[in-house]
């Protein structure tokens, strides 16, 4: 079966019961992790298993056998895979078409969209539930603001909704950080509600987009190596943070991957762009810059630098030993490409 964004949450209580393997992915990282948690939590205590795609593609079985497995303690278990493409097609295969049940699968698969051999797998069966997460726009993630500070017990004003889900760069990991931290400092609860105000804002906020990491991954992903000698020097002096920094790239890059496709091949990118900023989903200021990269980064090319963040930010996750130098490699290797 299949689910969206917004049918999800409707969907678990039916789908709980019956479904073996949840399968989330498509670009937006941020929100297929939030709807991977949200199954977690509507699944109960239970013992996490995990897995990479590159274990269970080395063992296609081992999936189906830990399914079948008992805790040591007697607990309950949920299989947890993240994976990269179809990495675990074989593994996957082989566990729905075992006839014992076994434990529910979730699975977070970054770089895959519904067209993945594993989706195809899973779309059509009672057993199977498919939710693809397109990059979220500026209207999206205010919404989702707005309906956070809510249920958090804070009132926001349209302006402050919009400012948050802006600084945030439209991650929703971050946005969620950035209610909670607000909810906190203002002791705000459902029963206690609280107005927050655009200082109570500027004490708590984390900017995720300053002037630094911006200038960075513009001169990037612009082709501007010449820039990149005055630039590169504040990553490796510390003064901006390598992890925060491929965030920002991540995030331009998928903003730049939903643009292209809504773009479409050719057309007036100076119009298309003035009415994206017309809906509020481009901030105003962002203009030239995304000017400059949709003519840069569009088709297979985007696609591959999606792709090559996602792999850098789970191997920076797994060991961030010498990050600087392995995100400066990563900026230099970008603007090359940026600049032919």
């Amino acid at each position: 079966m299949k689910a969206t964004a917004k049918t999800l949450p409707g969907m678990l209580e039916r789908a709980l019961p019956q479904v073996r393997v949840f399968y989330f992915c498509g670009a937006d990282e941020a929100g297929a992790g939030d709807a991977a948690a949200l199954v977690l939590r509507r699944l109960g205590p239970a013992e996490r298993v995990d897995f990479t795609g590159a274990e269970l593609k080395r063992d296609a079985v081992r999936l189906a056998d830990e399914a079948r497995s008992t805790s040591l303690f007697g607990d309950r278990r949920v299989l947890f895979v993240t994976m990269s493409g179809d990495e675990a097609h074989d593994a996957i295969a082989t566990l729905i078409g075992d006839a014992v049940p076994g434990w529910p699968v979730v699975v977070l698969a970054t770089g895959a969209t519904d067209k993945s051999r594993v989706a195809k797998l899973l779309a059509d069966r009672d057993d199977g539930l498919v939710t693809v997460f397109y990059p979220p726009d500026q209207r999206g993630v205010t919404d989702m603001v707005r309906t956070l500070a809510d249920a958090a017990g804070l009132r926001l004003g349209g302006a402050m909704a919009e400012t948050i889900a802006q600084a945030a760069g439209l991650d929703t990991r971050i946005v969620r950080s950035e209610i909670d931290k607000l909810a906190l400092y203002l002791d705000a609860s459902p029963e206690s509600p609280r107005s927050a105000s655009a200082a109570d804002l500027a004490a708590i906020g984390t900017e995720t987009t300053d002037d630094n990491m911006s200038t960075l991954v513009n001169a990037a992903l612009g082709g501007m190596v010449d820039r990149l000698g005055h630039e590169l020097p504040r990553l490796t002096s510390g003064d901006i943070n390598a992890v925060g920094l491929l965030l920002a790239f991540e995030r331009r890059a998928v903003q730049l991957a939903g643009l292209a496709a809504r773009a479409g091949p050719g057309g007036n990118l100076n119009g298309f762009l003035d009415s994206e900023i017309q809906a509020r989903r481009v901030f105003f200021r962002d203009k030239p810059d995304l000017m400059l990269q949709l003519h840069k980064w569009r088709g297979a090319r985007i696609e591959r630098l999606v792709s090559r963040l996602a792999a850098l930010h789970r191997a920076l996750m797994h060991d961030n030993t010498g990050a600087a130098l392995r995100m400066s490699q990563a900026i230099v290797e970008i603007a090359r490409v940026a600049a032919r």
